[in-house]
């Protein structure tokens, strides 16, 4: 697990923060549900407050375990889904340290104790927990929220046959306090805590006709085209398309020199900081469009993954592309087989397995020998070249007419 985080700025006094809870649906100006991106967004917004953030995902495999982010002083963090890169549980780890207002009363805090007596009169009554006697944990449970309790093992009794009454009360005349809350999607009817129960934690369904993860077909060659929206959008069409098709873009941004093109003894033309060709910046769709500066047709387009580890990570929403088809030297054609489809899942072995070997890489340093995220390798074809980080994940993927 990769730890990246920011350098702290002073003005947050520990635990000052309080953060409305709303339970099935998240906390503050976070929401379950959230794209990652929408998340550093709320962060950069308010860096009085959110001075000091850790980054952390599987740098081996960034899909295999959550992303996360993460509040130390605060004692609480975010948990995304690896794929969709969508918040799917927040967890409140140190409940000393963030208070909760919810209903108009304060819970939580270094002032305000959250005890089962305490969370039990907030939130009224609720069906008996459940007991994890390896853990010594008893989890409470609300539609979309959950607290845990440690147990002495003096008092494990009172949690006959994995429950107990409630209000839990130790004969001693004490309660146990919380130690963990969660919160997540009520839709499923999960119950979410600890453990292994932490894991049924599901992202929210997408709203109907939601752009976000849009399944983006690839015509190598001649096309991309979007699957909810309809959209076709070929090499060759003009800035006027484009803005007709996709909208208005993000950004416009003049192209600096392609770096590769020393390599093409077919361009003898002399390198210079800027070229005439232009770029259409589409971020919340993951898409890069490179016009001619001559002609005004597209000529390229850049699709991005937005993995963790990645010089670009954050800068774009995750494109969600497909790549139907075994061989380049023939023109596109749809492919059933899972395993002759290129996706923002599939490994650089993968594709070789599907594509051939293509030879030795050119490597690429984002433009600086400082990237703390360390150097990419690019693999080209016919009409297609992949961005292909160490962990065998693809960065970005070229699209061009050969």
């Amino acid at each position: 697990m990769l730890q990246r985080s920011r350098r702290r700025c002073e003005g947050t006094a520990m635990g000052a923060v309080v953060l409305d809870l709303r339970p099935g649906l998240g906390i503050g100006p976070f929401s379950l549900g959230m794209p990652i991106s929408e998340a550093f967004a709320q962060i950069e917004q308010q860096p009085s407050i959110y001075d000091v953030v850790h980054v952390k995902y599987y740098e081996e495999d960034p899909l295999k375990l959550d992303i996360v982010i993460s509040f130390p002083d605060h004692g609480f963090h975010l948990r995304f889904d690896p794929w969709s890169q969508r918040l799917r549980l927040i967890e409140i780890f140190d409940v000393k340290r963030l208070q909760m207002r919810y209903s108009n009363s304060l819970i939580g805090g270094p002032s305000t104790l959250a005890t089962f007596v305490a969370v039990y009169a907030l939130f009224g009554p609720t069906f008996p927990g459940i007991y994890d006697r390896d853990r010594g944990v008893y989890t409470l449970f609300y539609p979309g929220l959950s607290f845990a309790f440690p147990i002495p093992n003096q008092y494990t009794d009172c949690c006959h046959d994995g429950e107990a009454e409630l209000p839990l009360e130790f004969p001693d005349g004490t309660t146990p306090v919380t130690c963990r809350v969660s919160i997540y999607d009520s839709s499923s009817d999960k119950k979410v805590g600890v453990g292994s129960l932490m894991d049924k934690a599901i992202v929210p369904p997408l709203p109907s006709g939601s752009l976000f993860m849009e399944e983006v077909h690839v015509k190598l060659g001649e096309e991309l085209h979007f699957t909810v929206g309809g959209q076709h959008i070929p090499f060759g069409a003009s800035p006027q398309d484009v803005w007709t098709e996709l909208g208005r873009p993000c950004g416009i941004h003049q192209k600096q020199v392609d770096q590769m093109v020393i390599h093409s003894a077919l361009d003898p033309r002399p390198r210079s900081t800027l070229c005439a060709d232009y770029f259409y910046n589409y971020f919340a769709r993951g898409l890069d469009i490179l016009f001619d500066g001559q002609t005004h047709k597209i000529k390229k387009f850049v699709l991005h993954t937005n993995y963790p580890g990645h010089a670009d990570f954050n800068s774009y929403i995750k494109c969600n592309f497909l790549v139907h088809g075994s061989d380049l030297a023939e023109s596109f054609q749809e492919v059933n087989d899972s395993k002759q489809k290129i996706t923002t899942s599939t490994k650089w072995d993968q594709v070789k397995e599907i594509l051939g070997d293509c030879g030795r890489a050119a490597i690429q340093t984002q433009g600086s020998t400082s990237n703390p995220f360390g150097s990419t390798f690019v693999y080209g074809y016919q009409n297609v070249a992949f961005e292909v980080m160490k962990n065998g994940y693809i960065a970005t993927m070229t699209l061009f007419q050969s």
